[in-house]
């Protein structure tokens, strides 16, 4: 198994830090503001590697 993480392009990148910054802003919960952020700004890719004989 493999995860892969690497950041986005710069404006969705922007977009997400943003969102973030807005919902902390207006009074959201940070438990639930920097997570969704993170899965904005974050391309995360898991990979599950199965060998067969």
């Amino acid at each position: 198994m493999t995860v892969d993480i690497h950041p986005r392009d710069l404006p969705t990148a922007l977009i997400g830090m943003a969102g973030g910054a807005l919902a902390l802003w207006a009074d959201a919960p940070a438990e639930v503001v920097i997570p969704t952020a993170l899965l904005i700004v974050l391309d995360i890719r898991i990979r599950r590697w199965s060998r067969r004989i």
